[in-house]
């Protein structure tokens, strides 16, 4: 146990200086978005680039690990949308927004950091495989669902070429698909270029773990805590819990490389839920407050995983 804690200690630590930092007047708040943007589109697509670039990233694309992964993500959104319909009365728009924040990972500022901590470099390529697919996935799955549902929808045909749009101009994916052309060439990059990309890799854990920290004093608890809570409870236990039987008992995939898959599937609720609330006004109040709540339980619920997955 003091070994999960070791591992997790410093990430937690980092998130809490951010937060304290952002808190007490130390760093600026407006100077918190700046850090996200950076991470997510300069040193995050850089690491994505070197890291598939220089492994086997053919290997790394295992299905039975991807597979399982999402298919938990799909069945939280179900399970999510049902919840806020059935529990809470909600509308279509709403229940859909609620299961969007119940859905989609956290896997880059938390994710990425968790798991180079957990399980080294090695767990890397797996890691990326899947962060690769994940926004286009669930970005078009969430918005097409949304579409479909509420009153005032758009077309869907223009719901997907937004969709699109979307994942296309996200700067992880120029990363990942760099990154994935580097490794089918072959071609090695010279010393100072390798330098370069290694440097701005190394700037993602503390950036946006700091980042995180600090972007959760725009979040407040409000009226919707307790369907927040439902939400982190599906995205911090259920989706990892489907992820685990499918990798384990269906796919039948090693303990020792389905640990990653499972392991960041267990990670909190992203940013993007709250970005998705936004982009259409619905279930707002209840995205903020899984972001918060969900990102506090995580330090203990991913300690709880850590030792399932030591066993």
């Amino acid at each position: 146990m003091l070994s999960i804690l070791a591992v997790i200690a410093p990430i937690f630590a980092l998130i809490a200086l951010g937060y304290l930092a952002v808190r007490r007047g130390v760093y600026p708040a407006d100077g918190v978005k700046a850090l996200i943007s950076f991470v997510n589109n300069f040193a995050t697509p850089c690491l994505l680039f070197y890291s598939i670039g220089t492994s086997d990233f053919r290997a790394a694309f295992n299905i039975g690990i991807i597979g399982p992964f999402y298919i938990g993500a799909a069945i939280c959104f179900a399970i999510g949308i049902v919840a806020a319909r059935r529990l809470f009365g909600n509308r279509p728009g709403e229940a859909v927004s609620a299961g969007f924040s119940a859905t989609f990972s956290n896997t880059v500022l938390v994710g990425l950091p968790i798991m180079s901590r957990a399980y080294g470099e090695g767990s890397l390529p797996v890691t990326l495989s899947i962060i690769g697919l994940h926004g286009a996935i669930l970005l078009t799955l969430g918005m097409v669902t949304m579409e479909l549902t509420r009153r005032d929808a758009q077309p869907l045909g223009a719901t997907l070429v937004l969709a699109i749009r979307r994942v296309v101009s996200n700067p992880l994916i120029w990363g990942i698909l760099g990154g994935i052309a580097l490794s089918l060439t072959g071609l090695e990059l010279v010393e100072p270029v390798a330098a370069f990309f290694q440097m701005m890799a190394q700037a993602v854990v503390p950036v946006a773990l700091f980042g995180i920290g600090g972007a959760l004093n725009e979040f407040k608890l409000s009226d919707n805590w307790q369907q927040a809570l439902v939400a982190s409870f599906i995205k911090l236990i259920v989706h990892p819990a489907i992820a685990y039987g499918l990798m384990i008992w269906v796919f039948h995939v090693p303990m020792d490389i389905a640990r990653y898959g499972i392991l960041l599937s267990a990670m909190p609720s992203g940013i993007n839920i709250y970005v998705f609330a936004t982009f259409y006004d619905r279930g707002v109040s209840v995205a903020a407050n899984t972001i918060l709540i969900a990102t506090v339980l995580s330090a203990m619920t991913i300690s709880g995983w850590l030792y399932v997955l030591s066993l």
